[in-house]
């Protein structure tokens, strides 16, 4: 019996430490909780206030060089090529002849207009005296005026002539072959000769849209080809989108450059850089901005009454060791945190020192 209360004893003793073991160890992980906490709600930092600086605006891109003008000659409809009188590389002025096509159609309706040019003729000597109804004259010469049409259309759809003086880039058949309206060029269009202006060239740059209120019309731009060290070219904005790419954020900037010694070829890649005046703007230290890890995206820590709030900015122009940063969140006065930043989640509460 003295064995059995001993027994019981134990396993009381057990069963209220047991008990107990748990809600110390809820304490300990509270208290720890409280001290982390503790810990976070004061980051030592140190801040800087923001202030505009005026700096020279240049934005640098890269481009290819484009033909300013581009045309895939063809005719109005299928049919046998009679001659081709320019090869691949030919220059030609506006108003050369590139290609004849077969003209037998064409011929057939001169002859039917010449018979329709006496008929007509003789109608209007015998509606004269009153021997024939001005509806029978009327007729003729609608007839004469569609046939007249018709001639002038074959005219100039079976003798293709320069639209404008440039080079041919491609000709795609051979005297006597069978032109057949399929693709034949590279971009899926059909053609008998590809005619290029390469002089001025033009250059198309997809430029972001914080500028679209500075690229204006005449403004110049700097242009440089790897291929040609040390040559620089100078273009002129000459059109700018009218629209946003609302994907992209960027509008097209269409550059015309002056083909130098006809130097560039369409298909070259240049550099371009705009000088867009002199603009007043934020310039921190680079090691204070940011950027997310496995994205593109950028942003410091601005200091608001003593919490971090983090702010996404756009990459500007960088000064060595400086960078200019752009965002709609920030303002003058604003305090950046430019050391300890790299410990910060938004939110937390700030220590500052000196």
């Amino acid at each position: 019996m003295k064995y059995l209360r001993t027994i019981q004893a134990i396993l009381v003793g057990g069963l209220i430490i047991t008990a107990c073991s748990p809600n110390k160890g809820n304490d300990q992980a509270a208290a720890s909780g409280v001290a982390e906490a503790a810990v976070r709600s004061a980051v030592p930092v140190r801040v800087e206030t923001l202030e505009r600086t005026r700096i020279s605006r240049t934005v640098d891109y890269t481009a290819t060089v484009l033909p300013y003008e581009e045309v895939n000659v063809a005719p109005a409809a299928p049919g046998r090529i009679d001659k081709i009188y320019v090869e691949t590389g030919d220059r030609v002025n506006k108003g050369d002849q590139l290609f004849l096509m077969d003209r037998s159609q064409l011929y057939q309706l001169k002859l039917q207009l010449a018979s329709l040019a006496k008929d007509l003729s003789r109608l209007d000597t015998l509606l004269a005296t009153g021997s024939v109804k001005q509806q029978q004259y009327d007729q003729m010469k609608t007839q004469y005026d569609v046939t007249k049409t018709n001639v002038d259309f074959m005219e100039e759809n079976t003798l293709l002539m320069a639209p404008f003086s440039g080079i041919i880039t491609g000709r795609y058949f051979e005297d006597g072959e069978i032109y057949s309206g399929t693709p034949t060029t590279a971009t899926g269009r059909s053609a008998v000769v590809t005619l290029m202006q390469v002089n001025p060239l033009k250059v198309e740059v997809a430029v972001s849209e914080q500028y679209y209120p500075l690229i204006r019309r005449g403004m110049k731009a700097v242009i440089t080809a790897d291929v040609y060290s040390g040559e620089v070219f100078t273009g002129t904005v000459s059109r700018k989108a009218p629209t946003v790419n609302s994907a992209t954020r960027t509008f097209i900037a269409e550059i015309e450059l002056p083909n130098r010694n006809d130097l560039l070829k369409p298909g070259m890649f240049v550099r371009v850089s705009m000088d867009l005046g002199e603009v007043e703007t934020f310039v921190v230290p680079a090691a204070s901005v940011l950027m997310q890890e496995g994205t593109n995206i950028r942003y410091v820590f601005i200091e608001d009454q003593g919490v971090a709030i983090r702010t996404e900015v756009t990459i500007g122009k960088r000064f060595d060791d400086m960078l200019e940063i752009i965002s709609e969140n920030l303002s003058e006065g604003a305090r950046l945190v430019t050391e300890g930043q790299s410990r910060l989640i938004s939110g937390d509460k700030l220590e500052i020192i000196q």
